[in-house]
Parts: C-alpha cells; sequence; structure tokens
C-alpha cells in the first residue's frame, strides 16, 4: 500500500495546507458585513429551503416514525406548490427501503449515513457490507465519516483507503465524507482532510455529523470551500460541500449560502451542489418566506 500512501501525500503536496486562520477569520468577517444583507432575500430563503436535508437520526426512529417524516414531505409537494421541494430525507442504513418506497415526490433523494455514524470506528468490512446494504435497499446518497483518529495519528494512508473502498461500494451512488471538523483542532488540518477525502474519492464534502460541537463554522466552511476550488483548478472535478451542524436560524443559513457563493461562484449554487443537514431551519426558513409562523415538519 506505500503506492498509495505516496500518492496521496504527494497530492497533498500540490497545495498550500498551511492555514492563516487570522487571514481566514478576517476574510469571514469581511464577508459576513459586506455580502451576506444583500442576500438575506425571500428568494435566497427559498432557495436555501430546496438545499435542506430533511433529517432523522436518533435512538428513537422507528418504521412508523421515519414513515412520519416522508409522509410529511411528501404532503409538503400538495400543500406548498409555490415552494420547492427539500433536496434529501437521511436515515440510518436500515430504513433506507422505506425511504426509497415511500418517497413521492419526483427530486427528494433518498439518503443513508453509513460506515459506523457517527464515530466511523468499526471494523472496514462492516463499514463497507453496510454501505453496500443501503444502496441495495435504495440509497441514492451516502454519507460516510472519515476517520478521525487515523487522521489525527497521520496515518493518510488507512484515512484514504477507508474512504475509497466505501466509495466503490456505493458505485455510481454519489458519496459526502462528513470531516467533523470541529475534532479536527485546527484549520489547516481542515484543509487536509478536504482534500484527502477529494482525492480518495469523495464526491461531497461536508462539515459534521451534527453531534459534536462546534459543528459547522463559518471559518471550516470557508477552508473547505477553498480546497474545493483549489481542487477544481487542478483537476477540472467539481466537489459538493454540505454544512451541517450548528445551523440554527436562517441567517446561519444565508451566511453559508454566501460563502459559497463567494468562493466558489454560482455554479455550486444549485442544491445539487450544495446541501445543508439542518433540518431544524426548515420550519424556520418556511416561516419566514410565508410571513406566517409554521410549524409544517
Amino acid at each position: 500500500m506505500e503506492e498509495i500512501k505516496s500518492k496521496y501525500e504527494q497530492a497533498l503536496s500540490k497545495y498550500n495546507c498551511n492555514v492563516d486562520e487570522a487571514a481566514v477569520a478576517a476574510a469571514v468577517k469581511k464577508i459576513v458585513e459586506e455580502r451576506v444583507p444583500k442576500n438575506n432575500t425571500e428568494e435566497i430563503k427559498k432557495f436555501l429551503f430546496s438545499c435542506v436535508c430533511m433529517t432523522t437520526l436518533t435512538t428513537q426512529d422507528s418504521d412508523e416514525s421515519v414513515l412520519k417524516l416522508v409522509e410529511k414531505v411528501n404532503k409538503f409537494a400538495h400543500e406548498y406548490p409555490d415552494m420547492p421541494h427539500v433536496a434529501t430525507v437521511v436515515t440510518y442504513p436500515r430504513f433506507a427501503r422505506l425511504v426509497a418506497e415511500s418517497l413521492e415526490v419526483e427530486g427528494v433523494i433518498p439518503t443513508v449515513v453509513s460506515g459506523a455514524f457517527p464515530s466511523s470506528q468499526a471494523l472496514l468490512e462492516i463499514k463497507v457490507a453496510e454501505t453496500q446494504l443501503a444502496v441495495q435497499d435504495g440509497a441514492e446518497n451516502v454519507d460516510i465519516v472519515m476517520h478521525v483518529g487515523e487522521f489525527l495519528a497521520g496515518d493518510y494512508e488507512t484515512v484514504c483507503d477507508e474512504i475509497w473502498e466505501q466509495k466503490a461500494a456505493c458505485g455510481n451512488v454519489p458519496m459526502k465524507v462528513i470531516l467533523e471538523t470541529g475534532d479536527l483542532l485546527n484549520l489547516s488540518n481542515v484543509k487536509k482532510a478536504s482534500l484527502l477525502s477529494m482525492y480518495a474519492g469523495a464526491d461531497y464534502i461536508k462539515t459534521s455529523t451534527g453531534k459534536l460541537e462546534p459543528a459547522a463554522t463559518p471559518e471550516a466552511a470557508y477552508v473547505m470551500c477553498q480546497a474545493i476550488k483549489e481542487y477544481y483548478e487542478k483537476t477540472g472535478i467539481q466537489i459538493g460541500f454540505k454544512p451541517a451542524g450548528g445551523l440554527n436560524t436562517p441567517m446561519d443559513a444565508v451566511i453559508m449560502y454566501t460563502i459559497v457563493k463567494e468562493v466558489l461562484g454560482e455554479k455550486w449554487l444549485t442544491n445539487q451542489w450544495f446541501r445543508m443537514g439542518t433540518s431544524r431551519l426548515a420550519n424556520l426558513l418556511l416561516s419566514e418566506v410565508t410571513g406566517v409562523d409554521t410549524k409544517f415538519f
């Protein structure tokens, strides 16, 4: 496996991974102060609603509760014909078939978290099998977690091998790699983890599982978008971005939108390439767009 290790280390050497944290903080501050206000519009909030990944990942999940969520998504399309639908419904793999068979709204993607989410602490064979079974059951997107412990230990070979193996298990199904940025200690590591994940086969990179704090910070999002931009410039491969966790208000979503717009540009401003892991925002965005306090979901 030495050849693979050299390959990834060689890939990292093409980029400046020494991130100036003060410069990132200043850049984010400038974006928030100068660019965010003009994006705080009804039209953009409608778009942001279409980027929401409707998620249920709790110990209390059951066939009944998951089906209830899917039925709300189906019902929403009929009751709010002027609103876009959400992007995905995200569950644990055991519910993949139920979601795939119950969703009636064209364009809403059955998605699972896999690979021993949220810790990634399982044998690789188990993670691969879980992903394969989820895809067989109808998952059309798969979210996995990068092995943070091996990354922090400097074992990039294992990190990348595990991502590559799970991507192989996905086949043509797009795969997101969750970096768990709140565990990565610094922004230089966030950039390294972003680049390694992309070179190992990620179709999207995602900030967080939503199970740990801090989750999706604007600074981590900025660095991840910079990594996506630099990777795209070198390879021509477009990689999607998903902030998740810690998005508690519509303004948090507008800030993420603005960072993507300023760093990556309009090409990424579709709900194919930009997603948000934040079910709690669905009602808040809907309320702001309609002008009526709404708790539909």
